[in-house]
């Protein structure tokens, strides 16, 4: 079981999405994100399999939640330096974010 403690080394930040481009390398259908993480944190890459959930016109802009301290993982010719945050649900894989606009970088607390 994961303790308290375990959950306070994820860094979990605000982003927001500011270019998507179709990932058509993935094995899985999926887009690649730019995400915006604020002064501290810059810019950000990461695959997302949203395509059932999401056009990618309609990310621009969106704000997410994003874990910003794991290790890049790369995926097919495309290194994904953030996990960005969502859920598993019967339409497809749902983003999680603010219910309010926060500033960018903002930290899950």
């Amino acid at each position: 079981m994961a303790t308290f403690e375990d959950f306070q080394k994820l860094d979990i930040r605000v982003g927001e999405i500011i270019r998507v481009e179709p990932f058509e390398k993935a094995r899985k259908p999926a887009y690649k994100l730019w995400v915006d993480f604020g002064d501290e944190i810059g810019i950000k890459k990461s695959s997302a399999q949203i395509t059932e959930c999401y056009k990618m016109e309609d990310l621009i802009g969106r704000q997410v939640l994003g874990v910003v301290n794991l290790p890049p993982k790369q995926i097919a010719d495309f290194i994904s330096e953030v996990l960005i945050l969502g859920t598993y649900s019967k339409q497809g894989v749902v983003l999680v974010q603010p219910e309010q606009p926060v500033e960018k970088g903002d930290k899950l607390g």
